[in-house]
């Protein structure tokens, strides 16, 4: 109800005030975003002294992106409509899901063969060990970065939903920071931008 009722539509009330032509959707419409329950697991003390299988945990309505039906997309693009999406998935049983808008995103991109991804977050972008941003990332030094720690938390799905793109056919994708004035004109038209570049 927030992300589709309210956020949703928020967004596609201010676009259209200032002149776009926006259509709020969310996952569900025309099976846009199809997806499974999310399974994760962690291993526990005991099942390692066993070697028992992990522990499941139950995320309950979480769920995860199978496929993406983009042909609704498409028709609202050669009409020149914006599509703003919320990220609540549709399961086989017709089930809502909700599903990290990030990895939503990056599904989408792929789908679409998309030039560029970019993730506005509320940070500068990926930061190096000292703490200073990386301005641009080859996306296949991602895992080694995460295994050596220099990416944790809450970048690490969201470099890797940019990798899995780059690797399915998007172009580049850039993490920066929306809170930013005119971020996105910053990272598209200045030489060092504000942001992470990962090609």
């Amino acid at each position: 109800m927030v992300l589709v009722g309210k956020v949703n539509k928020e967004i596609v009330g201010n676009i259209n005030h200032c002149g776009g032509r926006a259509v709020g959707l969310s996952g569900r419409d025309g099976d846009l975003v199809c997806a499974e329950k999310l399974q994760v697991s962690k291993k526990t003390d005991a099942a390692a002294l066993v070697n028992a299988p992990p522990e499941l945990i139950d995320l309950g309505r979480v769920g995860r992106v199978t496929r993406i039906n983009a042909e609704i997309l498409r028709s609202l693009e050669r009409d020149d409509f914006i599509p703003v999406i919320a990220p609540v998935g549709v399961g086989a049983d017709g089930q809502a899901f909700n599903i990290n808008a990030d990895l939503v995103a990056g599904a989408i991109a792929a789908e679409l063969k998309a030039a560029k991804l970019i993730l506005l977050t509320d940070v500068a972008g990926v930061k190096d060990r000292q703490g200073s941003l990386i301005h641009s990332l080859l996306s296949a030094d991602i895992e080694t970065l995460i295994e050596n720690e220099t990416i944790v938390g809450g970048m690490i799905p969201k470099v890797r939903c940019c990798g899995e793109a780059l690797a399915q056919g998007v172009t580049k994708a850039h993490i920066i920071d929306g809170r930013v004035e005119h971020a996105i004109l910053l990272e598209m038209f200045t030489h060092e931008g504000v942001g992470t570049e990962i090609v």
